[in-house]
């Protein structure tokens, strides 16, 4: 086991703290665990002289918490980092970070997609331990997170790589804080699973500006997702991760029954003006589908819209 967990409880750095950051620090924050958040200072300011306001499903309150926008700061006694940056930064992000990072510290991939992990090694030589996280939430004002749907985490380590840390106790730490945490041996499964819902939702619900409940509700909307997500399962096999249609199909609705007013994450970001993570969810579909012989029309129609509609949101005049 890694010196991380041999003294407990470990401290915890949150980089790239936005909604997700925010809200997973937040709640690690309220059950006693040491917690500094890393992110803009439109956010950390307010939340380093106030705490972070968390409106949530079940907690509403103020928590103290540390907050900086210096990565130096923030990781200098950091056993943990929850590394929650977008994944057009996920290779500048983690070189801006070794140079703080300490040699023993376990870096945990709270990011959408599936090759993060690959993606951080290459860029750092660091083994990351990838996550699944399920959650909706949101930024609503400076220092504030609005949470709406689910909050649970499912953690594996890489197929082939060194288990430098023992996961259950790191699982259970997310558990006393009120967040479900899962560990599995066939993370990969649980990433692609991720994927699909990914890929089912967070384009259309950007074009649409509809939450995910009224998506479902629309039955010509519903066959869209589930083509979406037949080209998706199409690629994870192709892939080696046996995945089942019909079972991710019925695990899309019933994401929406868990999360009805969530909006995806790609939809808040177009309504920000800001870059989306569509490359690494649709358009990692198209990509790999074109090097395995799969075609993938739907994704390549959804990554098209998506893209026109961020360049018009990223270019918007002022004012």
């Amino acid at each position: 086991m890694s010196a991380i967990l041999n003294t407990m409880p470990p401290s915890f750095a949150v980089v790239g703290a936005g909604a997700v950051g925010c809200y997973f620090g937040g709640m690690l924050a309220r059950s006693g665990a040491r917690v500094t958040l890393i992110g803009r200072p439109v956010h950390m300011d307010p939340i380093a002289r106030e705490g972070l306001r968390i409106d949530s499903l079940r907690v509403n309150e103020r928590i103290p918490i540390a907050a900086t926008s210096s990565l130096q700061e923030g990781l200098r006694e950091s056993d943990v980092v929850l590394f929650c940056v977008k994944t057009v930064s996920t290779e500048t992000a983690a070189r801006e970070l070794q140079p703080f990072l300490r040699p023993d510290a376990a870096i945990l991939s709270f990011q959408n997609g599936v090759d993060n992990v690959d993606r951080i090694h290459a860029a750092i030589g660091r083994h990351a331990i990838p996550a699944a996280v399920y959650v909706a939430a949101e930024m609503t004002a400076p220092g504030v997170v609005s949470h709406t749907g689910r909050s649970d985490l499912v953690i594996g380590h890489r197929s082939g790589w060194p288990r430098e840390i023992e996961l259950p106790p790191l699982a259970a730490i997310f558990e006393s804080a009120e967040i479900p945490c899962r560990v599995s041996d066939t993370i990969e499964t649980e990433l692609w699973t991720k994927m699909a819902m990914n890929c089912a939702y967070n384009a259309i619900s950007a074009l649409t500006r509809a939450q995910y409940g009224r998506m479902v509700a629309y039955p010509a909307v519903r066959s869209l997702m589930d083509r979406a997500v037949s080209e998706t399962v199409a690629v994870a096999r192709a892939e080696g991760v046996p995945l089942s249609e019909s079972a991710m199909t019925e695990a899309v609705y019933r994401l929406a029954e868990k999360m009805s007013a969530a909006t995806s994450s790609t939809s808040q970001d177009i309504a920000r003006g800001r870059l989306t993570e569509i490359d690494s969810l649709n358009g990692y579909v198209v990509r790999r589908g074109a090097t395995l012989g799969i075609a993938t029309p739907v994704s390549e129609t959804l990554v098209t819209l998506v893209k026109l509609l961020e360049d018009s949101a990223v270019n918007r005049p002022a004012g």
